[in-house]
């Protein structure tokens, strides 16, 4: 077939490639890509994560206390959970800001004794002892000057500048007893990795960093940190196998290992690859994330697992619990994981399992959803009803809807409204309501342009050739509310464009996903990929890191990805039903439920429009192109 987007082989060659250079924007259709000098719409300089830090310093330097001030950099001015970064604090910053403010991730929590920031002498009248800083890097953490260390401004990336803090006699005494049992702890757990390490062998060992060189190219992006050391897949900060690093990259801290001495290996190196093996074992490749802006060290993990433990042993009803580890040891730690991944695999087919995401920290926590309330069934009776006036089903709940809709699909391969399929009008209709519903500035849903040629392919087994498609052989509906053009300086055209590079990017995440499907054959293995996503999140403030996300201010979003059953093969995050607001309230669990529920909708369509192509049907879908969003949005 030849797609809206794609070089039209009718055409004669010099036509062909004329038409191909030209520009996709919907507002410059027709005209020649890239001729503009300067970008049409200039992103303010407020936005983004550098604009987010200096409003986070410039509070925490307004703050009227020391308390308020860490407090303020700890949540990133309230737009993280302070717990994160408290676990991204090395030995000596941890146990510094325990003896000066009373904070630690740890439950032996004290109270702090300080409360100004702008005295050199203790409230009490004690000396100040050493006059230590308190900075913000650009990474986002909080960093600490400690007697050992010199001024912040020579060892941090800084924001900006710092904030003196006078410490005492006794605040020294204090920070000597605390950090030498925070020393034994760290010194005892890498011991412990080692020693692991050691039994593993060197053929194990060998396993686990290809293993994990693995997670880092097929996982979204992280930072973590061991001490001082970062470990990032993010851009060019990388340390790791990632966009930026090919596999075997000498640069990659876990490539560099594979020939060295395990006796050579830095405390760093030993805990990252102990620590994330532990996190995929509990959950894959994803469970990396979860840890996403911390410090990887067996008690960081072991707090992890308690808080996962917790909730799979709340949500699994007759099951026996998952017992507590009898450690802190890798060992205990790793039967733990073993025991979490299990559990998890029980109730992923009787619970609704998601993700929050933290987009300044790209943090993610893993949630147990609670039942469906009466928000989410009035958002699922309001979206019936408006796809019901729409489309040839009926029903009071969608899950009646595809069953009436499995009952007769027929109609699905055949024109229907404004469309050249009625997959395409259900698509459509689905994500219109869903606009208006959940009170949405965009939402959306992405599949794949043609059935026939996917089902063909994978008939004759040509994994190399769906390993080949690009971008355009994929599609995605972007719809925006009535009065999304508000956010655009009121612009048709400027609003249509911000549709369709949205459209454009999650068309890259169906090619991203569509061949971790797959089997391993070379050109699947070479392609760049990443593990298709099973399960939805809920994400706060995304519109920070990803370029995209500035542009078209994605702030609050809910993702609901789903599995399309294509010649009995099961192709996970093959669709995904997305919510996204710019500014307001962010959405809720009961949003997400009810998304959920419309994402699977549209995913059983898909799933039955697959079978009727299987069976000889002609279903390709042909909208949702520049040309349409520009026509359906500015026009």
């Amino acid at each position: 077939m030849t797609f809206p987007t794609e070089r039209d082989d009718t055409l004669p060659r010099r036509a062909a490639l004329a038409k191909a250079r030209q520009s996709r924007r919907p507002s410059r259709l027709g005209r020649p890509a890239g001729a503009t000098d300067e970008p049409d719409y200039l992103v303010t300089q407020n936005a983004g994560f550098p604009a987010l830090l200096k409003q986070t310093w410039q509070q925490a330097t307004d703050a009227p206390d020391l308390a308020a001030a860490v407090d303020t950099l700890l949540t990133l001015a309230g737009h993280v959970p302070a717990d994160i970064q408290l676990r991204a604090l090395p030995v000596e910053d941890e146990t510094a800001l325990k003896v000066l403010v009373g904070r630690s991730w740890r439950d032996d929590v004290g109270r702090s004794r300080r409360d100004d920031v702008r005295t050199t002498d203790r409230a009490d009248g004690s000396a100040t002892a050493f006059l230590g800083e308190i900075g913000l890097d650009k990474s986002g953490r909080l960093v600490v000057r400690v007697p050992s260390k010199g001024p912040l401004s020579g060892e941090a990336d800084l924001v900006d500048g710092v904030l003196r803090v006078p410490w005492s006699a006794e605040d020294l005494a204090d920070y000597q007893a605390g950090l030498a049992l925070a020393a034994d702890r760290w010194h005892e757990s890498v011991a412990d990795c080692r020693q692991w390490l050691m039994a593993v062998g060197a053929d194990g060992r060998r396993d686990l960093l290809e293993d994990l060189t693995e997670a880092a190219i097929r996982t979204a992006p992280f930072i973590l940190y061991a001490g001082e050391r970062q470990y990032t897949n993010f851009r060019d900060q990388n340390t790791l196998t990632g966009k930026t690093l090919r596999p075997g990259h000498p640069d990659c801290a876990l490539s560099s290992l594979a020939a060295v001495p395990l006796e050579l290996w830095s405390d760093s190196d030993v805990l990252l690859v102990v620590c994330l093996t532990l996190l995929v074992r509990s959950a894959g490749y994803a469970r990396i994330e979860e840890a996403n802006g911390t410090q990887l060290t067996l008690d960081h993990v072991a707090l992890l697992f308690e808080r996962t433990r917790t909730a799979y042993n709340a949500a699994s009803g007759a099951l026996p619990p998952v017992p507590a580890p009898a450690s802190h040891g890798v060992a205990a730690l790793g039967e733990l994981a073993e025991a979490l991944a299990g559990r998890r695999r029980e109730l992923m087919g009787s619970v609704q399992l998601y993700r929050e995401i933290y987009g300044p920290l790209m943090h993610k926590i893993e949630r147990v959803a609670g039942p469906a309330k009466d928000d989410a069934e009035q958002l699922e009776a309001e979206l019936c009803a408006r796809v019901r006036a729409r489309l040839p089903v009926t029903g009071e709940t969608l899950a009646e809807l595809a069953a009436d809709l499995e009952a007769s699909p027929g109609w699905l391969a055949e024109p229907h409204g404004e469309f050249g399929t009625g997959l395409e009008s259900l698509v459509y209709e689905t994500v219109r309501a869903a606009t208006v519903v959940f009170d949405a500035d965009f939402a959306m849903s992405r599949g794949m342009r043609s059935l026939p040629a996917l089902i063909a392919a994978l008939r004759s087994e040509e994994f190399p050739k769906i390993a080949g498609w690009e971008i355009p052989h994929f599609f995605c509906c972007v719809l925006p509310s009535q009065d999304s053009r508000r956010l655009f300086g009121g612009s048709a055209a400027h609003l249509a464009d911000t549709a369709w590079a949205i459209s454009s990017r999650m068309q890259y995440n169906s090619w991203h996903f569509l061949v971790g499907n797959l089997p391993k054959v070379p050109e699947i293995a070479a392609r760049d990929h990443f593990v298709p996503p099973v399960i939805p999140d809920i994400a706060y403030y995304s519109d920070q890191h990803h370029n995209g996300h500035v542009a078209a201010r994605v702030r609050f979003t809910v993702r609901s990805p789903q599995a399309v059953q294509v010649l009995g093969r099961k192709f996970n995050g093959f669709m995904d039903l997305r919510l996204l607001r710019c500014e307001g309230l962010p959405f809720d669990e009961q949003d997400l439920l009810a998304a959920d529920r419309a994402s699977a909708f549209i995913a059983k369509a898909t799933s039955l429009a697959a079978t009727l192509v299987a069976g000889g049907a002609h279903i390709e879908v042909t909208s949702f192109d520049s040309q349409w969003h520009w026509d359906k949005i500015a026009a």
